[in-house]
């Protein structure tokens, strides 16, 4: 038996389940990658504002089951080869999408027979940029990688840029931006007594997208928690595996505290993995502020104020 109903009635239950769960309550609903693994490798899913998964999925091969192309931040074009045959009725992207496009309309704009077809295409808007990428074809890539901009078929790559010293300015010349120091947007006070910063832990990425299914990643930390150093727990009547309230001026947390000497005093930790897919309180931007750097535009999620509250009865054991 399939997987999924015939491509057309699948492209219907598509739009219809976009439609009925939208309609009314002005939700939007996207169609995203999910990681469910399974039979036949990753499953791609509709995904709502609500953070719910539709009623049926599509299913999209993982890495090592495709044909493609990657370009990386060293601007170095590698060919992805196939490593084992996919299971199933498993998808490559491209055809899952072009396969939608064809059912509701855009045959001829979605013709596609390979992902070689559409990188060719890619690269004909790259001609003439500074990213030109038309002399890299999957024939030469499949013999070595090559590293853009690579404007014609014997071009070697460009291993360095901006070797005769000119930039991508009006001026050619190199912008530098001086910088200032500047104290943090929000300052820990009476009210707000600790520094809150963010960040990683090894078993997870960014907001699980890619780890949230794997059982051997999850067992290392399946819950959020929050690092407090010591001193501040002693003072707060804050134990080692108490249950916590973690509070700013925007919103809140529940987590696990975690009692270290290995975070200084007056400052706590959270990893930002979890957000509210698996509750609403366990997400670290709950927290964090909307304050934004005036030249990256980068936000300011490393640093703001909060304050903890053991949340557990006093007589715990």
């Amino acid at each position: 038996m399939g997987l999924l109903p015939p491509l057309p009635i699948a492209t219907l239950l598509l739009f219809l389940s976009l439609m009925g769960l939208g309609m009314g309550n002005g939700s939007v609903f996207q169609l995203v990658p999910q990681r469910f693994y399974s039979e036949i490798g990753v499953i791609t899913g509709i995904v709502g504002a609500a953070g719910g998964l539709g009623g049926f999925f599509l299913p999209s091969m993982l890495g090592f089951f495709k044909q493609a192309v990657g370009s990386y931040s060293e601007r170095r074009v590698t060919y992805l080869a196939r490593a084992v045959e996919p299971p199933g009725e498993a998808l490559p992207d491209w055809e899952i999408l072009c396969r939608l496009a064809r059912e509701v309309g855009f045959k001829d704009a979605f013709n596609y027979r390979s992902a070689e077809e559409i990188f060719e295409e890619f690269k004909r808007c790259t001609q003439g940029t500074p990213i030109d990428m038309t002399g890299i074809t999957y024939a030469r890539l499949k013999e070595t990688p090559l590293q853009w901009p690579c404007p014609t078929p014997d071009h070697p790559g460009t291993e360095r840029l901006y070797t005769d010293h000119r930039f991508l300015t009006p001026t050619g010349k190199a912008k530098f931006i001086p910088v200032e120091y500047r104290l943090p947007y929000e300052l820990p006070d009476r009210d707000y007594p600790l520094v809150l910063t963010t960040g990683r832990i090894k078993s997870q990425w960014h907001t699980m997208t890619r780890t949230r299914q794997v059982e051997n990643l999850i067992k290392l930390c399946r819950e959020p928690f929050i690092e407090i150093n010591r001193a501040d727990a002693s003072r707060l009547g804050i134990r080692d595996g108490n249950f916590v309230e973690v509070s700013s001026r925007r919103g809140k947390i529940i987590a696990q505290a975690r009692v270290t000497e290995e975070i200084r005093p007056g400052t706590c930790f959270m990893p930002f993995h979890w957000g509210r897919l698996k509750g609403y309180y366990k997400a670290a931007n709950n927290l964090t502020l909307r304050a934004r750097d005036s030249v990256s535009r980068q936000p300011e999620l490393k640093f703001c104020a909060v304050r903890i509250r053991n949340i557990e009865p006093e007589n715990k054991e």
